[in-house]
Parts: C-alpha cells; structure tokens; sequence
C-alpha cells in the first residue's frame, strides 16, 4: 500500500513539474505578442523610458491612426492576402500532385529527381534572386502581385512534405483497387489521397501562408509601386531616418500579426494531428 502511495506521488509530482514547463513555455511564447501590444498601445517617450512601460497604455487608436495618415494599410494588407492566399492555394494544389507521383507512381528518374529536388532546398533563395528578376523583368511583371505569386506556386519543401505524407499514410493495397475498378490516376487522387491528408494540407497551408505573409526580400525587389506594396514593404516606409515613432511602427505590426493569428487558430487542431499521425501504432 505503501509502495503504490509512493508512486502514486511521484507520478503526481512529476506530471506538476511537466505543466509548469508548458507553463513556462507558454508565457514565454506569448509574451512577445503582449510585448508588441504594450508597445503598440503607449506613447514613444514611455517606450524609451527607463524601465519602459509594461501595460497596456491608451495610445492604441492614435498609434493606428498615425500608421494609417503614413502608409496605405489596408491596400497593402490586401495584396499580401491576395499573395498568401493564391500562392498557398497553389502549392497545396501543385505540391500534393507532385508529392503524390513521387509517392506511388514508379517512372525513370524518379529517385534521382526527388534527390535534386531536396539538394535545391539547401541553396539559399538569395542566389536566385538576379536571374529570377531577369526572368520577371523579360515577363514584364515588375509592380505586378504576379511576379510574387507565381515564383511560389512550387515549393521544394511542400513536394518533399506532401510525398513523406502520402508515402505513410495511403495504403498502396488501396490505390491498387482503385486502378482494377477503372480509376484514373487523377480520380485516385482526388477520392482516396486528397481526404487522408487533409492535416497535411493544413500544415502545409500555414507555413507557406506564414512565409509569404512575412516575405519580405523578393516583394522589396519586385514591386517599386506604392499601390502593389505588400504589407512588409508598407510598415518599411513607417521608419524615419531621423525620428522613430516606436509607438507608431510596433501599432502597425501588431495589427498586421493578427490574420497570421487567426490562420493559426483556424488550422491548429489538423496541425497537431498532422504532426502527430503515426506516433502511436495500434
């Protein structure tokens, strides 16, 4: 009796330790966001003060208003919805085609090409960047949302995600029924792929819509305009070479963070899932 009371208690003391690490982990993942908030919503002398402000203050609406009298806000909040939402959309659409040849069809090549494939995820972006422009340049897209979207429309990482994805979980036994039944190849992966990795596309759509949120390199080549300017490009023109209104430019990434927010808690649970699946084996 004694013996089960003992483990019992460490078993309890040691599911407390757990949660007070998540606990940890939790504020210290959160208080970035609270920290932008504070920023966000007090005066620039009390953000330089010293200590600095550590609540919320009541210059929120002005800080916003002084970002919105600077910068077109929500013009630049629209094209980058329309760059993350249409690249997102295709490279679930085009990654998950790919990852599903790579994963259960068998051609000439396909090992060498998956191969050259990962070796360009370890090339870093930036040395694509001269004969990209060129290419765009020839297409005549500069200041057009195009020459962002369509660049990343294929995405090395999300093929290689995809393929991992529908390798684990669609049974080859499956597919080999489709294709004695008379179904396509296409038919096959609309039916029987496309349901079993929807927390993949979940997964898959958050990151990429997160990055090209956040891309910030290639718009700044691309778009010279101030009507095709991402909402990176904006909140750049809110710092002043001689005044910085801390207040002003913290107000305004604050409020760009929020649909990155929001697609976050939309997806979360296929997120999890998608992470999680095939962790515990019946």
């Amino acid at each position: 009796m004694s013996k089960t009371i003992g483990k019992t208690r460490k078993l309890s003391i040691s599911k407390l330790f757990v949660y007070f690490l998540l606990l940890v982990a939790a504020i210290l993942s959160v208080f970035p966001f609270y920290w932008m908030f504070v920023m966000a919503a007090n005066h620039n002398s009390a953000i330089n003060a010293v200590p600095p402000a550590f609540i919320p203050g009541k210059q929120l609406v002005e800080n916003f208003q002084n970002v919105l009298s600077n910068i077109d806000f929500f013009g630049a909040m629209w094209n980058s919805l329309i760059v993350a939402s249409v690249t997102t959309a295709g490279v679930l659409i085009l990654c998950s085609l790919a990852g599903f040849a790579f994963a259960k069809f068998q051609f000439k090549g396909k090992n060498l090409l998956f191969i050259f494939l990962l070796v360009t995820m370890m090339v870093p972006p930036q040395l694509g960047l001269i004969p990209q422009y060129y290419i765009i340049t020839k297409l005549d897209w500069v200041n057009d949302l195009k020459a962002i979207i369509v660049p990343g429309m294929i995405d090395a990482f999300g093929i290689f995600w995809m393929r991992q994805y529908i390798s684990s979980n669609v049974p080859d036994e499956l597919i080999d029924a489709a294709k004695i039944d008379g179904c396509s190849n296409f038919r096959i992966y609309w039916n029987i792929a496309v349901p079993v990795i929807i927390p993949a596309f979940a997964t898959l759509a958050i990151i990429k819509f997160m990055y090209m949120w956040n891309d910030f390199l290639w718009p700044l080549v691309v778009l010279r305009e101030e009507s095709s300017y991402t909402i990176q490009i904006a909140l750049r023109n809110l710092i002043d070479n001689y005044v910085r209104d801390n207040g002003m430019i913290l107000s305004g990434t604050f409020w760009a963070t929020v649909p990155l927010i929001i697609i976050f808690l939309l997806f979360n649970r296929m997120f999890i899932q998608s992470l999680t699946q095939g962790a515990v084996k019946s």
